[in-house]
C-alpha cells in the first residue's frame, strides 16, 4: 500500500511538472506581453503571440448586472421587493473605503499594478500547486469580474446550465478569461472594474453587491460599513458558504482576521487598527430582503395586482418571460398611487371586523379617489401564505378575475351587489327627465312573463309572478322586500334611500331598458368574472344579481362623486428604469359618463341612506363630519353585502360576505365574532367596517358639499305613507 502511495505522488508530481512547464509557455506570452506595456514595444520576439491575444473578438460587453426592483407606495413608503438576484448598484464613492482596500488586499494584492492578468500570482500559485499540492488561485480581480459578468448574462437569458464556477474551468476557460481581462482593462479604468465588480459579486444568496450584502449582514449601507464589518465581507467573497458567519461563525472570524492582516501588511491600516478591529466580535444584524408580493411590508393584494398589470403590459417586454426578466432583474422602481396612511387604516379595520373568523368570512375595502381614478387603498382580511389560524388565499377580493384582454389578474370574479345597483336605474330615471319624487306604486309584486317592459334596444327577460298560483316558464317568485310594510305608492327617492325593491321595479316600468344599460355601463360596471357587460335586460340585474369587484364598484360611485366624470381606476404613477428613464404608465384619463344634473340628483338622495335610510344604524357620526352619501347592498340568500361611500374626495367600497370559491354560502344563521346573525345584511358590519375608517382617514382627502340638482329636478315632496 505504500509504495501505491508514493507511485500515486510521483506520478501526481509529474502531472504538475508537465502541467506548469506547459503553461509556462501561455503564461511567457502573457508575462512578455501584459508585464509592462514597454515590454512588447521593445520587441523580444514575441510579436506573434501578442497579435494572437490582440486579435481574439472582443466577446465582453458589460452589461448593467441584474438588480432589484422596489414597489412604493406614493408617499414613498416600500411596500415590495422584486428580484432574481437580490442587488442594489451604487457608484464607488458610495462605499467605505474600508471594504474597497479590504477586497482589494485578500483578493488582488496588485490590482493597480496589473493590465488585467497578473503573472506574478500566476507563477506564485504554479509553484505552490507544484511542490506543496495546493491549490491556489490566480484570478484577479478583473478576471473575476469578467466570470461574473458572463455568468450574469447567462442567468439573465435563462440558461443557468451554461454557468460556469472557478472549479470548473479548464485551460481553455482560463485563456479566454485572461483574453477578457486584457480587453476590459484597455476599455474601462481601475476605478470602473472595481465599481462594477464591487456590485456584481456575490456575497449570500439573498445578497449580491456590497450594498445589498451590507444590508443584509449589518443592516446598514455600503458607505458607512466600519473596519471589521469590511473585513469580514470581504472575505466571504472566496467561498460565501464556508465563511458565512452566520452558520460557520469560527471559519468567518479566521477569514475576517487573514483580511485584516494583509491589509496591515499592505499598509491600508496601522497597527492599532488592526489590533481594535481583530478584537471586535463578530456582530451580525440579518435583515433579510423581502421578496415578492408574499413578503411584502404592506398590501401584499395589492402588490400582486401591480405586478400582473406589468406581466400583462405589453410596454414591458413582448413576451411574458421578457416581462418577468423586466420585473425581477431591470431596477425598476414602481411607485403606485397607495396612501400608505389608507392602507394602514384600511388593513386595521378589514381584520379587526372579521376577528378570528374560523369560518373564513371574507371582508375587503378599496378606495378611489374622485377625479383621478387614483387606487388609495386595498384591503382584505386574509394572508397571502397560509398561517396557523388565520384565513389564507391569494385571491385578491377587490379585482377582476382577468383583465381587458382576458389576461389573469388573480382577481376573486366579484361578488352579488345586490342593492348597490339601484342608484344606476334611478340615474337613468333622472336621465330621462322624471323627477326625484315622482310617485311609483311599489304596491306591486308581480312582473309575469310579457309584461310590457320598454326597450329600445332588446328584449327584456325574467318574471316574478309564481308565488301568485300563476306558475309560469322561467319566472322567479314574486317580488319581495327586506321587510313588510313597504308594499304600497312612495316618492321613488324614498324608495331608493330605503332601498325597497318594489320601488326600483316600479320606477323601471317607466324607463327605456337601454338608457339602464347605457348607464351602467358609462360608469365602468361589468362582470367580476369575465369582462363581460352586466346584461341590465336580465330583472335580476336591477337587484344586482352579477358579480362585481369592489375596485369597479368603488369607481362608478365615484363617478358620482366627480360630478358625473368617469376616470379609469390606476394604480401605477411612475415606474423608472436602473438608468432612471421612464417607462410609461397608466394616464389619468377621464371622460363624462353622467350628467352633471343626473349625478348631483344622484347625490342628494343617496345623502339621505345614512340620515334616514337603509343606513342610518351604520353610523350617524360620519354624515355630520363632512358631505357624505352612500348606498347599501345585500344578496338574495346574504352571503354579499356591502355599503359603498363616498365623498368628494373618496369613494370606498366595503364588502363582508362569503368570498370562498364558488360563493354559495348563505349568510344566514352565523356567528361573527361572537354575534349571532339571523341574516347579514349591509349596515350590520360591512357598513361599520366602512364607516370606521371613513372617520379615520376623511380628513386625509377633505371634502367639499356636493352640488344640489337643480330645482326643476325636485318636483313636489309629498309625504310618504309611514311605515317604517
Amino acid at each position: 500500500m505504500a509504495k501505491k502511495k508514493r507511485r500515486r505522488r510521483r506520478g501526481s508530481a509529474l502531472g504538475r511538472l508537465l502541467g506548469f512547464l506547459a503553461a509556462s509557455a501561455t503564461c511567457g506570452v502573457l508575462v512578455a506581453s501584459l508585464v509592462v506595456p514597454a515590454v512588447a514595444a521593445a520587441g523580444f520576439g514575441v510579436s506573434n503571440s501578442i497579435g494572437f491575444f490582440e486579435s481574439l473578438p472582443e466577446e465582453l460587453t458589460v452589461q448593467p448586472p441584474s438588480q432589484s426592483t422596489k414597489v412604493l407606495t406614493s408617499d414613498g413608503q416600500p411596500i415590495a421587493t422584486f428580484y432574481a438576484e437580490n442587488r442594489v448598484r451604487i457608484p464607488l464613492d458610495q462605499m467605505s473605503p474600508y471594504i474597497k482596500d479590504a477586497v482589494i488586499a485578500i483578493e488582488d494584492s496588485r490590482f493597480y499594478e496589473h493590465a488585467g492578468i497578473d503573472p506574478q500570482g500566476i507563477v506564485r500559485a504554479m509553484v505552490a500547486n507544484l511542490t506543496k499540492g495546493e491549490q491556489q488561485g490566480a484570478s484577479t480581480i478583473t478576471q473575476q469580474y469578467v466570470t461574473n459578468v458572463i455568468n450574469e448574462a447567462r442567468l439573465s437569458q435563462d440558461r443557468p446550465d451554461e454557468v460556469t464556477l472557478s472549479g470548473q474551468k479548464d485551460v481553455g476557460d482560463k485563456l479566454r478569461e485572461m483574453k477578457l481581462a486584457i480587453a476590459l482593462e484597455k476599455k474601462y479604468s481601475k476605478e470602473q472594474i472595481l465599481e462594477g465588480y464591487l456590485n456584481i459579486v456575490f456575497f449570500n444568496s439573498a445578497a449580491y453587491g456590497v450594498e445589498a450584502a451590507a444590508r443584509y449582514f449589518f443592516s446598514t449601507t455600503a458607505k458607512d460599513l466600519n473596519l471589521p464589518q469590511s473585513a469580514l465581507l470581504a472575505g466571504l467573497v472566496n467561498s460565501p458558504t464556508f465563511y458565512n458567519p452566520a452558520i460557520n461563525p469560527e471559519n468567518s472570524l479566521a477569514r475576517r482576521n487573514q483580511v485584516l492582516s494583509e491589509m496591515l501588511r499592505l499598509g491600508k491600516i496601522n497597527q492599532q487598527e488592526h489590533d481594535e478591529a481583530v478584537a471586535t466580535p463578530i456582530e451580525l444584524k440579518v435583515s433579510p430582503e423581502r421578496q415578492g408580493c408574499a413578503n411584502a411590508v404592506m398590501a401584499p393584494y395589492f402588490c400582486d395586482y401591480i405586478s400582473h398589470l406589468i406581466l400583462n403590459n405589453p410596454a414591458f417586454g413582448p413576451n411574458q418571460t421578457e416581462r418577468e426578466r423586466k420585473l425581477y432583474r431591470g431596477g425598476l422602481t414602481i411607485t403606485t398611487t397607495l396612501d400608505s396612511r389608507l392602507q394602514a387604516a384600511a388593513q386595521a379595520q378589514v381584520d379587526a371586523t372579521a376577528g378570528a373568523n374560523p369560518d373564513r368570512w371574507g371582508a375587503a375595502l378599496v378606495t378611489v379617489q374622485p377625479g383621478t381614478g387614483r387606487i388609495l387603498a386595498m384591503a382584505q382580511n386574509t394572508v397571502f401564505l397560509a398561517e396557523p389560524g388565520k384565513f389564507d388565499t391569494q385571491l385578491n377580493f377587490n379585482v377582476d378575475a382577468k383583465d381587458p384582454q382576458g389576461q389573469d389578474l388573480n382577481g376573486a370574479g366579484g361578488f352579488q351587489t345586490g342593492s348597490t345597483m339601484k342608484p344606476f336605474t334611478f340615474a337613468e330615471w333622472l336621465n330621462e327627465g322624471k323627477t326625484i319624487t315622482t310617485v311609483v306604486d311599489a304596491s306591486r309584486r308581480v312582473y309575469p312573463l310579457g309584461f310590457p317592459w320598454r326597450s329600445s334596444c332588446g328584449k327584456v327577460l325574467g318574471a316574478y309572478s309564481t308565488a301568485q298560483n300563476n306558475p309560469e316558464l322561467g319566472a322567479a317568485d314574486d317580488l319581495q322586500n327586506s321587510e313588510e310594510g313597504f308594499y304600497r305608492p312612495m316618492p321613488v327617492n324614498y324608495g331608493l334611500y330605503n332601498s325597497i325593491n318594489t320601488a326600483t321595479f316600479a320606477s323601471a316600468t317607466q324607463l327605456d331598458f337601454c338608457g339602464i344599460q347605457k348607464m351602467v355601463d358609462s360608469v365602468g360596471l361589468h362582470s367580476g368574472l369575465d369582462g363581460s357587460p352586466i346584461n341590465m335586460h336580465q330583472l335580476g340585474n336591477l337587484l344586482g344579481a352579477t358579480g362585481v369587484a369592489p375596485l369597479h364598484l368603488a369607481n362608478a360611485f365615484a363617478t358620482f362623486a366627480n360630478d358625473g366624470r368617469y376616470c379609469n381606476p390606476i394604480a401605477l404613477l411612475e415606474i423608472t428604469d436602473a438608468t432612471g428613464g421612464k417607462i410609461p404608465v397608466q394616464p389619468v384619463a377621464c371622460r363624462d359618463a353622467v350628467k352633471p344634473d343626473v349625478a348631483r340628483g344622484v347625490n342628494s338622495v343617496l345623502q339621505d341612506v345614512l340620515v334616514k335610510g337603509s343606513g342610518f344604524w351604520v353610523n350617524p357620526k360620519v354624515h355630520d363630519k363632512w358631505p357624505t352619501a352612500a348606498k347599501t347592498g345585500t344578496s338574495n340568500n346574504n352571503g354579499a353585502t356591502w355599503i359603498v361611500g363616498y365623498t368628494t374626495g373618496l369613494a370606498t367600497a366595503s364588502f363582508f360576505g362569503d368570498a370562498l370559491e364558488g360563493q354559495k354560502r348563505a349568510g344566514q344563521n352565523v356567528t361573527i365574532n361572537g354575534t349571532f346573525y339571523p341574516r347579514l345584511d349591509g349596515y350590520m358590519l360591512a357598513g361599520p367596517q366602512w364607516a370606521n375608517y371613513m372617520v379615520k382617514v376623511g380628513p386625509l382627502y377633505p371634502a367639499a358639499p356636493f352640488p344640489g340638482p337643480p330645482a326643476s329636478m325636485l318636483g313636489s315632496s309629498p309625504s310618504p305613507t309611514p311605515g317604517r
